[in-house]
């Protein structure tokens, strides 16, 4: 039984940062594929940054170049820095894990990961 649980979430002002954590449990980090999703209230649940097995990483046009996903298989961590955070990254944040069977341009395809923690939320004011 897979189990994602994550943390960091937290509220900050524009400009802030957050790190965000997931820790995984049954589940082998580097077997497979992981992301981060968010999802705003009204809005649909959208990929924020995805690493493959190979230790790619990809990244939403909204977040490049401000935020960093990064895995420890050693601790079974998923981590994701946040910087220059802006109002619009307000939301509930979601780690998701899947197979590596699919192929790397539907990194950020929410439907492909069937796991998923309970979401930790953020929340950026101007």
């Amino acid at each position: 039984q897979v189990q994602l649980v994550e943390s960091g979430g937290g509220s900050v002002q524009a400009g802030g940062s957050l790190r965000l954590s997931c820790v995984a449990s049954g589940y082998t980090y580097n077997t497979g594929n992981m992301a981060w999703f968010r999802q705003a209230p009204g809005k649909e649940r959208e990929g924020v940054a995805a690493i493959l097995r190979s230790g790619t990483t990809v990244y939403a046009d909204d977040v490049e170049g401000r935020f960093t996903i990064s895995q420890d298989n050693a601790k079974s961590t998923l981590s994701l820095q946040m910087n220059s955070l802006k109002p619009e990254d307000t939301a509930m944040y979601y780690c998701a894990a899947r197979p590596s069977i699919y192929p790397n341009s539907w990194a950020l395809r929410r439907t492909t990961y069937n796991y998923w923690g309970q979401g930790t939320q953020v929340t950026v004011s101007s």
